[in-house]
């Protein structure tokens, strides 16, 4: 095994770890830092990709009118956590520091032989710091790309650059560092593997509070109290969109060990699978016996409740229990989004907030029951379930993490989110949201050839009347 690896693949690390590769004489060390260094990059451009998944779904699952500000807003808030995450983000998650923030590493300038000891969090793992920034940055980047679905046509510009900077400064990183970054949760031994309440459920409440403060979109709900549908304009850009996330999370999730020879990943990459594959399943006959109809946009986001539920458990629980998790996420996303949508009348386009904080809570408490006395102990962190004997400790201690990281995110992101409100706006005009987010806030649709006047947008139309599509 050494000898293969030593010959066949160091040639292919040259890029990645090049003083490994001109090395006279590299040591086993040496080869298997090189094959974690390689392992934790592919892992997290297999996250990044998952901006992809992100775009296609939320433009497939809204209108027209807002595709291309919807598919493009990726971009922008990719760009912004990016660079605030390298500024303070990473330090604060990750840094040495005391139980509620990391104090040390700000824009990463800290030296090679400082490394271990300004991001102790992390030393678990040797390779370099430039790898673990990559992989911890497109998780902090999933999270945001969460919220904007809560939000969706009808949110300024705006809103994306002062909440998404915030976010990623005062938000993500806070309960990141409770939870991964050796916090107060940490030390009381909450199992979060991937994310389930890091990256999700903070996504999932943040646009929970920020559809909220919108309000719904136009057309939505008549004055009779009638709830009207405002499907999406295209379900195949939807099934692409959710296929690449499912793929991505195959980075998410295994890639989480952040070490190729932990050979963990296999199993992770097992127990993902088969929870998305029991939510998809389940959410279609949930949604065949609740709506009369198997309804092809709740298979996908019961896919994707799936495998945000197992995001949390999926390393310390057995095949069957995966299946379980995914199974009770499909079917509770279901219900979640009929009851905010009809019962709390709380407009979440994509439904944000069932999808990832619902299932999320789901999927942060289920390991307080499934646990696996030998997979708890492999990982080594908390205690087993209360199905194996565990008691209740494991379920309170994940019921602890779920409201702390649940209310601060409420809190804080209400009071960005409501300062906003009351100073440069919210949401667009009335007229700019018939007309639509593509050509009100960028001045350009994203398919022109639907548009009167051959794709021209102008402020007056050829009759001297403002163009204006219909809603």
């Amino acid at each position: 095994m050494i000898k293969w690896a030593r010959w066949g693949l160091l040639p292919a690390l040259v890029l990645f770890a090049p003083s490994v590769a001109l090395a006279a004489d590299p040591t086993v060390k040496d080869v298997a830092q090189a094959v974690d260094t390689v392992w934790v990059a592919v892992t997290a451009f297999l996250v990044f990709f998952m901006q992809a998944g992100f775009a296609l779904l939320e433009a497939g699952s809204t209108r027209m009118k807002n595709a291309g500000h919807i598919a493009g807003k990726n971009i922008l808030s990719f760009g912004l956590v990016a660079l605030v995450f390298w500024a303070v983000g990473f330090a604060i998650s990750f840094g040495q520091g005391n139980a509620f923030v990391g104090t040390q590493g700000w824009f990463l300038n800290v030296s090679d032989d400082m490394v271990n000891q300004v991001f102790g969090s992390l030393s678990y793992s040797d390779v370099p710091l430039g790898a673990k920034y990559m992989f911890e940055v497109v998780f902090a980047g999933v999270s945001l790309a969460i919220f904007w679905g809560g939000i969706a046509e009808r949110a300024k510009l705006i809103v994306y650059f002062i909440f998404g900077i915030l976010f990623s400064a005062l938000i993500y990183p806070v309960v990141a560092h409770w939870i991964w970054g050796g916090g107060w949760l940490s030390g009381l031994g909450m199992q979060d593997f991937a994310g389930s309440t890091v990256v999700h459920l903070q996504g999932g409440v943040a646009a929970l509070v920020g559809a909220m403060l919108l309000g719904p979109r136009i057309g939505k709900y008549g004055k009779d109290g009638s709830v009207h549908s405002l499907p999406g304009h295209n379900t195949v850009y939807s099934v692409l969109g959710v296929i690449i996330l499912w793929f991505g999370w195959f980075g998410f999730n295994p890639g989480s060990t952040l070490s190729a020879m932990n050979i963990s990943f296999a199993y992770i990459a097992m127990t993902t699978n088969l929870s998305a594959a029991a939510g998809g399943v389940a959410a279609l006959l949930t949604a065949w016996a609740v709506l009369g109809k198997p309804d092809i946009p709740m298979m996908l986001n019961g896919v994707l409740a799936a495998l945000v539920a197992i995001t949390a458990s999926c390393a310390f629980v057995e095949p069957w229990a995966a299946v379980v998790i995914g199974a009770v996420a499909g079917v509770v996303m279901v219900l979640s989004v009929q009851f905010f949508e009809r019962v709390a009348r709380v407009d979440d386009p994509v439904g944000a907030f069932s999808v990832h904080g619902v299932a999320g809570i789901w999927g942060t408490l289920s390991t307080g029951f499934f646990a696996s006395p030998d997979l708890v102990k492999s990982v080594g962190v908390g205690a087993p379930g209360l199905f194996y004997g565990g008691g209740l400790h494991q379920l309170g201690v994940q019921a602890a993490g779920v409201l702390a990281a649940g209310v601060y995110v409420f809190v804080v992101s209400f009071i960005i989110l409501y300062a906003i409100k009351a100073t440069v706006g919210l949401r667009i005009s009335r007229e700019e949201e018939i007309i639509g987010l593509d050509v009100s806030e960028h001045g350009a649709s994203g398919y022109p050839e639907q548009l009167p006047h051959g794709g021209e947008f102008s402020q007056e139309g050829s009759s001297g009347t403002r163009a204006t599509p219909t809603a």
